[in-house]
């Protein structure tokens, strides 16, 4: 059975900086034996984040078919864990585009509890892709269009300390 996803936000041209798409409570399918939500999940609850850009830049057309398979992959993603969220914990990403290019970008999401308490973040990197051709392909221009105009309303932004963070020990 194929995943839901929340219904997409219409595109008006208003861009909140950071953008806020997606919010949800914890859900139950998401909790593991410790009775917090699972390492893997956080990627879950950020992907949902994912479709929720990538639906919004794309509206009207809200659908795979209705986009003609014009889509996007995930070619890279690291995560923080930084707090636990236990089941029915009311949650919202925010989400801030880092850079893009004629066929990528790169998003950072923050997870945080309704309190504000930041649980996780998540970078990542997306590539423009032909669901048909099975390759590669340069954004379509609304979306380079209406990326454009974000990556202007997030110019102001910080970026992130944990932006372009890799995984290493570091020597004392």
């Amino acid at each position: 059975m194929a995943e839901r996803f929340d219904d997409p936000l219409p595109w008006t041209g208003e861009i909140a900086a950071p953008l806020r798409l997606f919010e949800t409570a914890v859900r139950a399918e998401w909790i593991d034996d410790y009775q917090h939500v699972n390492i893997a999940h956080y990627l879950t609850i950020c992907d949902h984040a994912n479709w929720a850009f990538w639906n919004w830049i794309n509206a009207p057309e809200g659908t795979i078919g209705a986009r003609g398979g014009h889509e996007y992959i995930i070619v890279e993603n690291h995560v923080h864990y930084l707090d636990e969220l236990a089941l029915g914990t009311p949650i919202h990403v925010t989400t801030q585009l880092l850079a893009h290019d004629a066929k990528r970008y790169i998003l950072f999401h923050r997870v945080h509890r309704a309190d504000g308490t930041l649980a996780a973040t998540n970078e990542v990197k997306c590539l423009a892709f032909d669901l048909e051709a099975r390759r590669p392909e340069a954004w379509r221009a609304p979306v380079a269009g209406r990326l454009a105009a974000i990556a202007a309303a997030h110019g102001g932004l910080e970026t992130p300390p944990q932006a372009g963070a890799g995984i290493a020990l570091k020597r004392r």
